[in-house]
């Protein structure tokens, strides 16, 4: 929803341009963005290296930019603390971060075409960092306690020295501004510096809640999907395919809300589990020592989660929700189907250093699923913990409620998620007998080692079906969340995967035509209905005088006022 003024200026430092006929010009960036620079749609961009955003400077990137790295090369682009990008695209013009052997794929250059392969690390990512809270015990001056000097430096990023800014994130602001991201796909990405030391296919540490993330795809990365460490960020509408470790990782205190995330578990590579081969749909860390604050503490509305298990013998991924060092997270109105072993996993540490559940008088994990929201630990609190946790509004620390299991066939699938209680009648949990997605297709097994086997998904129509297309609730109306009455990510009658992703471009979207979500690019249509109407202002005055409510800050001022609403008015009816 931001309103952003377009700089001409280039300082991308030695440029290369290199046009044949009315093709896009190819500029090759080969140093870091040191003032505010605009990439525009008639060309082409290849990150040479690791790229900086540097502080004080804005990237702008236009609807329907491309992207496309040297095949191999590892270039990368990462925001540091006090810089902004502003990379929003439409459905019909996204915005692409690829390599070039992808592009090479596409028909007559067309990035709406291409061929899927079982590759990934073929160049970097995006990292951004802000100065929200984090908690991170690594770092020796770092405190237990909520801080603004506890900082980190960001995994995958090797720094010019042991104290160089542009890896840095974390500080004292939950409201920080780190830009807007709408309508991305991000393929093939990845880099390996060493062991536990790689690039995701979205990297977001410490951003604030008034940074804006909405509509973006990971497709075949070698590490994480989307890895959140600390701060506040808010994400709705998320495709993440064929990871080769963890497709949605949260660490070091994330506080926040996320909404319609479609996770498709697979392969990125021929390599061991973790490293090409993906591992847990969803992995929680609390925070890196689990008595330290912030602790993760978020919501997840309406995730469609399809594990690799959809043939017998089939072994390859692991659990649908992975939990470790205190974490708490409410998951609700969503699907979890054809996991490859649990629903719920009780890892209790990250292997990091972390001392689990119960350390230090902090709760013990049965405890986090029977204890209320507003319940908050007095273990290195701060005076006012109201304040610093919002996302959860009810309920309790830790709940799977009104939600769908499918074909989850592994011999323990639920016996933890038993234990806690998930299939309890009050939860409003159904284990489906009939599939809670149109449709799905898996090609022949594959096996990416020896040992593992997976069975790929080739095919999906992943609108809501049978027990998904009804929910019990929906999420609260808060300005951020939109009350959607089913389960999963997809309603029943749309989906709001074509034209833009990569998942569309190599034939995996099977939904009919007619069944494609029209988006939206107008500020105005706060909830992304495709119209301006009485649904966004309802929205809009739900929030109105909040600075917590960025959907609804149409103009981007940081607070809900009479701006907005005349933003609203003025944009009523179809959006174009």
């Amino acid at each position: 929803m931001h309103v952003q003024l377009k700089n001409p200026l280039l300082a991308a430092g030695a440029i290369i341009m290199c046009a044949s006929g009315v093709s896009a010009a190819e500029i090759l960036v080969t140093q870091n963005i040191a003032t505010s620079t605009t990439w525009t749609a008639n060309n082409t961009y290849n990150l040479q290296q690791q790229i900086y955003v540097l502080p004080g400077a804005t990237l702008t990137i236009e609807p329907g930019t491309i992207i496309a790295s040297t095949t191999g090369l590892g270039g990368s682009l990462a925001v540091t603390r006090g810089a902004r990008i502003f990379a929003r695209g439409t459905q019909e013009n996204p915005i692409i971060f690829t390599s070039k052997a992808d592009v090479a794929t596409w028909t007559n250059g067309n990035p709406k075409t291409g061929t899927w392969r079982a590759v990934c690390n073929e160049w970097g990512n995006l990292t951004i960092m802000g100065r929200a809270y984090i908690s991170e015990n690594a770092v020796t001056s770092n405190s237990a306690t909520f801080s603004a000097n506890n900082v980190a430096a960001m995994e995958g990023l090797v720094g010019s020295s042991a104290n160089d800014p542009n890896v840095i994130y974390g500080g004292g602001n939950d409201d920080d501004d780190s830009g807007s991201l709408s309508y991305v796909s991000f393929r093939y990405g990845g880099r390996v510096i060493g062991l536990n030391n790689e690039l995701n296919g979205l990297s977001l540490g410490g951003i604030g809640r008034q940074t804006v993330i909405d509509h973006m795809e990971i497709m075949n990365n070698v590490d994480d999907g989307i890895e959140i460490w600390g701060g506040t960020v808010n994400l709705q509408n998320f495709a993440i395919w064929n990871i080769g470790d963890d497709s949605l990782d949260i660490d070091q205190g994330w506080r926040g809300k996320a909404q319609f995330g479609l996770i498709v578990q697979g392969y990125s590579a021929s390599a061991p589990q973790g490293s090409g081969v993906g591992d847990n749909a969803i992995e929680i860390d609390g925070a890196e020592q689990s008595d330290y604050q912030p602790v993760t503490t978020c919501v997840l509305y309406n995730m469609t989660v399809i594990g690799d298990r959809g043939t017998t013998g089939a072994n390859g991924c692991d659990h649908g929700v992975a939990y470790r060092d205190n974490a708490r997270v409410q998951i609700r109105n969503s699907i979890f189907m054809d996991l490859g072993e649990r629903l719920v996993a009780i890892d209790n540490v990250d292997g990091d250093g972390g001392a689990g559940y119960g350390h230090n008088g902090t709760l013990s994990w049965a405890a986090t699923w029977t204890t209320p929201y507003s319940t908050f630990s007095t273990v290195n609190a701060p005076t006012n913990p109201a304040l610093f946790y919002r996302a959860q509004v009810d309920g309790f620390l830790n709940e799977i409620k009104d939600s769908v299991f499918f074909n989850n066939t592994f011999s323990s699938a639920y016996t933890e998620a038993d234990a806690r209680g998930v299939r309890a009648a009050g939860n409003s949990n159904v284990t489906a007998t009939a599939s809670p997605i149109v449709s799905l297709t898996r090609g022949a097994t594959v096996s990416p080692t020896t040992t593992l086997r997976i069975s790929p998904v080739t095919g999906i129509d992943p609108r809501a079906a049978n027990d998904a297309v009804t929910s019990v609730g929906s999420a609260p109306n808060d300005g951020f969340f939109v009350q959607a009455n089913y389960r999963g990510a997809f309603s029943p009658q749309s989906h709001w995967l074509c034209s833009w992703t990569a998942a569309d471009a190599y034939g995996f979207v099977t939904a009919p035509a007619g069944s494609c979500a029209v988006g939206t690019a107008c500020p105005a249509d706060i909830n992304g209905s495709g119209a301006v109407d009485g649904s966004d202002l309802t929205q809009l005055l739900a929030a109105w005088g909040s600075s917590n409510a960025p959907a609804a800050d149409v103009n981007d001022d940081n607070t809900v006022d009479g701006l907005d609403l005349a933003a609203v008015l003025a944009g009523w009816g179809p959006c174009n």
